[in-house]
């Protein structure tokens, strides 16, 4: 079956808005698992046209497509073999353009998932590079002479296991890579790539794109003189930017990455951003040490990225009222005149449901504080369903880097799984064939058809939540100032532009008791929590918040 006529129309107008992405809300589809059209088990451009009304009718106001340019996908899209062309299993350039127009159509804004930090070993740029020392495109690539005795240059470890060196027989040198071998970084001191990923992306902001999601953007340059990473304090590591089982956790990334010459590169990348209207860049940083510091120098003044987000509300750190607390005042110490973006969960880490064992009222109360705090805010694909991470057993296994560390880590494709649409179908509506990713049973009875017909469901409660921070532009572009964090409790208040809103959240299955900041306070009814009382309550039940407004402002 097909959705949609391949050819696009003239590209709507959106109204305009520089300031669109501050606070904004940004629904992240992951291609292969969001809709199939045409019975091949792996969704498509089409399979998103057909259901963007589910995404607007949320509210949201952009999404961010992960990758769907041409490669062999030994990375699922990560390992780009060309970057001006959309991959035939996914559609064409006629149906992104007709994807654009139809975002556009309904107030959606499209963010396309950029990947300049590597590529695919099969792209025509590496074949040329590794063929010999002395080609035009020979310092394209990261190579190094071996150690005397054959070694790699150095001890950079690779995120998917091992070394960061693979040794090529052909040019008779390592080159690196970062992730798998099959996705050699680009050289980012050569002038040459640099001006020819600017290219890039302007070839994509020609077609209408509204922005990026920068893929591993403070991975794009490395230390020239190679020198080893010292071992990292034990007492710091964690498992933020790699699984524990991982020994990427035991160096300290001084040397491979977040290098400071890539402040210039960001700030020309700004530039060009800046010259069409509207357009936004948020990037993903990996960095587990420095993570809020390298956010507030990528985001500060206002020339380098609009916005970026690290991994502290993507780990496994427990929720609590104290942790949050200590993330948010950590970022307001830090981004003075940055902006950050937050989310819980992604196509890279086990959905936070499971990750953080939530029940739905659990879950529900942390949404509300991710949808109430500074910053902008991205949600994955099947987080308004309330998805647990699927399981997926060991011979349905896709992602190389489930396959690497199993069992301890089984790799990201249990967050990938297919998206149920309809409860009553084999593969959930996703697909009329065999799916790439098993859907999983259990979710089922979470699908869009039941949660959509259905009273106060988690699809309900997403719709509503966003609307109350629409409704208040306090909640997505004010200051904030924390007045209460213990285990179980989290209050701030949030101001701007002469207005005060007071937000206290409840996160424990017990009645609590919470500080009330000075002043008289009305509790807003209008929000998903909202009680028939204007009184602020002294005690807040099970899950459950309150949202008030000052008197007088």
């Amino acid at each position: 079956m097909s959705f949609v006529d391949p050819h696009s129309s003239r590209l709507p107008t959106l109204a305009t808005d520089p300031d669109w992405w501050r606070g904004a809300v940004i629904y992240q589809i992951y291609p292969r698992s969001f809709q199939d059209s045409n019975g091949d088990g792996i969704g498509d451009l089409a399979g998103i046209i057909h259901r963007l009304p589910h995404v607007a009718e949320l509210g949201v106001d952009a999404i961010w497509i992960s990758p769907f340019f041409r490669s062999p996908m030994l990375d699922f899209g990560y390992d780009v073999s060309d970057y001006r062309d959309v991959d035939p299993m996914f559609g064409t350039l006629g149906d992104f353009d007709a994807l654009i127009n139809r975002a556009h159509e309904l107030g959606l804004r499209v963010l396309i998932d950029l990947v300049l930090s590597h590529t695919s070993s099969q792209h025509p740029w590496f074949a040329q590079s590794r063929s010999s020392r002395d080609n035009p495109k020979a310092d394209w690539y990261v190579w190094a002479d071996s150690k005397p005795e054959g070694s790699p240059p150095n001890n950079w470890l690779s995120i998917f296991g091992g070394s960061a060196w693979e040794w090529d027989s052909e040019r008779m040198q390592y080159y690196l890579h970062n992730f798998l071998a099959d996705q050699p970084d680009l050289n980012f001191h050569c002038p040459e790539v640099q001006e020819e990923l600017l290219d890039i992306a302007s070839f994509w902001l020609e077609r209408g794109v509204d922005g990026f999601r920068l893929d591993t953007v403070n991975f794009y340059f490395h230390d020239k003189k190679l020198r080893d990473n010292p071992p990292l304090d034990p007492s710091l590591q964690n498992d933020n930017t790699a699984p524990a089982v991982n020994p990427y956790n035991f160096q300290d990334h001084l040397y491979d990455k977040t290098q400071p010459e890539n402040l210039q590169f960001l700030e020309r990348l700004r530039a060009l951003v800046d010259s069409y209207p509207d357009r936004a860049c948020v990037g993903e940083v990996g960095e587990s040490q420095r993570g809020s510091a390298v956010q507030a120098e990528y985001t500060s003044g206002g020339d380098k990225l609009h916005m970026c987000y690290d991994f502290d509300f993507l780990s496994g750190q427990e929720p609590t009222g104290t942790f949050f607390a200590r993330v948010l005042e950590k970022a307001n110490e830090a981004l003075i005149d940055g902006w950050a973006c937050w989310a819980y969960s992604n196509h890279d880490v086990v959905r936070h449901p499971t990750r953080w064992n939530l029940t739905e009222p659990a879950s529900r109360i942390l949404t509300a504080i991710l949808l109430s705090v500074r910053g902008s805010v991205c949600l994955y694909q099947g987080e308004e369903l309330g998805l647990d991470e699927a399981y997926v057993a060991f011979d349905e296994l896709q992602d190389p880097y489930g396959k690497r560390f199993w069992p301890k880590y089984k790799g990201r494709d249990g967050c990938r799984t297919p998206i149920p649409w309809a409860h009553d179908s084999q593969h959930g509506g996703f697909t009329d064939g065999k799916p790439w990713l098993p859907v999983a049973m259990e979710q089922l009875q979470r699908a869009v058809d039941l949660q959509s017909s259905g009273d106060d469901t988690v699809l309900d409660f997403y719709k509503r939540m966003i609307a109350f921070r629409k409704a208040h532009p306090i909640l997505a572009k004010g200051t904030l100032e924390i007045v209460e964090a213990r285990n179980n409790v989290l209050s701030f208040v949030r101001a701007h532009e002469g207005e005060r809103m007071f937000c206290a959240f409840n996160i424990s299955d017990t009645g609590m008791n919470f500080e009330k900041p000075a002043g008289t306070w009305n509790a807003d009814c209008r929000s998903p929590f909202g009680s028939d009382g204007d009184d602020l309550p002294d005690r807040l039940p099970p899950w459950e918040a309150v949202f008030a407004v000052e008197n007088g402002l």
